[in-house]
């Protein structure tokens, strides 16, 4: 086994309300590829589960982290969306999701 495991509805919709808000909140085009994720992360002071997402616009990848998994996320969690243009990736993103 790969380790993949079935999401429950509460977990699918809460990456899906991700997805809505990051595509609202940085003003992205409905063709947008959006990337939310969970990663267990066992190292120490690390918390247990990170949310990862990741987006792509003709800038290139942008990339951010809530520390704390999906079903707890708030719309309040995002990043403001001034920050749009520091969010961009200029090395490869090296993370369990997209690395």
């Amino acid at each position: 086994m790969l380790g993949f495991r079935k999401q429950s509805a509460e977990h699918s919709a809460a990456l899906n309300r991700l997805r809505q808000w990051t595509q609202a909140r940085f003003a992205l085009s409905a063709d947008t590829t959006i990337l939310a994720t969970e990663i267990a992360c066992a190292v120490p002071g690390c918390p247990p589960v990170e949310t990862h997402v990741v987006f792509w616009t003709a800038r290139g990848s942008h990339h951010f982290k809530i520390f704390k998994p999906a079903v707890e996320t708030t719309e309040d969690d995002l990043p403001p969306a001034f920050m749009k243009d520091a969010l961009v990736s200029l090395d490869p993103v090296e993370c369990a999701c997209c690395g």
